[in-house]
This record gives C-alpha cells, structure tokens and sequence, in this order.
C-alpha cells in the first residue's frame, strides 16, 4: 500500500511539475509579446487591441497554472510559529488536513467555474473592444483545469504527509 501511494505521489507532482514548466514559458512569452507591442508603439507608431488583450491573457494563464507549481516547489506562504515546533508526525497530520481542505475547495471552484465557462461558450464570447480577441470562453476554460491540477497537487501533498503518518517511526 505504501509503494502504491508512494507511486501515485510521486506522478501527481510530476504532472504538476510538468504543467509548471510549460506555464512558466507563458513569462518569456509574455515578457517579448509587451516589448513588441512597446516597441512597435513608439518606433512604428503601431497598436494593437488584439496584442495588448494576448498580454493579460499570458499572465492570467501563467498566474493560473502558477498557483499549483508554486505549491509543486514549496514556494507556499506558511506561519511557522507553531508548526515549526511540532514533531513531525504532528506536523504531517496538520499537512494531511491543509491538503485535504485545500483539494475540497480546488474542486469546488472547478467545479463552480465550469457554469461561467459554458456561459462564455453558449454565447461563443468574445471582446467587448474592436479589434480583441475571439473565443473567450477558451481564457475562462483555463479555470476549471488549473483548480483540478491544484487539486492534483494537494492530493500529492496529501499523500506525501499519510506516507509520513503510515511509515513506522523514524524510517523516511
């Protein structure tokens, strides 16, 4: 049981390890497409709607997959003032709560997005300016798949922490 669970944590990170790597591409991309529009605008007097929308199209789908990548890394916000002081089996027992409250609420919001995608869809939303994008409903779908791959990752997370738990005491 503990190999399987092991295996199974182990290719939940690296799918959010993957995913992670890709989205953070989204940064370079995002990074030439601003200093195209900047250039284009002041050397050649050049403007697009349509550009400047791609902009925060890239950040949002960067800050989106973002979200369980930083968690993938350890980059995650804590308040160690007690946490640090507990013993290990205390702390993994904290972790396997954290993680199993935070894969309920990443799917719940997936779950909740999947309505404003359809409405996006059912409408084959666009933008509101001239010149913008087409197919909205495509930037919102990004939602319901990101929360899943948070959800993933938590479920890792999860894992990662019962492994502690069912482990004897002091083998890692």
């Amino acid at each position: 049981m503990i190999a399987t669970l092991e295996k199974l944590t182990n290719g939940a990170h690296g799918i959010v390890r993957i995913t992670g790597q890709i989205a953070a591409w989204s940064g370079l991309a995002l990074v030439l497409l601003v200093a195209f529009n900047v250039l284009s605008r002041y050397l050649f007097s050049y403007g697009s709607v349509a550009l400047q929308e791609a902009e925060w199209h890239l950040m949002a789908v960067g800050a989106l997959f973002g979200m369980a990548y930083g968690l993938n890394q350890g980059g995650e916000v804590r308040v160690d003032i007690a946490y640090a002081k507990f013993p290990p089996r205390v702390q993994a027992a904290i972790d396997v709560v954290s993680a199993v409250l935070m894969t309920a609420v990443a799917l719940l919001i997936a779950y909740l997005s999947l309505a404003y995608v359809d409405a996006s869809y059912s409408i084959n939303e666009g933008s509101p300016d001239p010149g913008g994008l087409g197919y909205r409903y495509l930037l919102k779908a990004c939602l319901p798949v990101a929360f899943i791959l948070l959800a993933i990752q938590s479920l890792a997370m999860t894992g990662h922490a019962l492994l502690t738990l069912l482990r004897p005491k002091g083998v890692r």
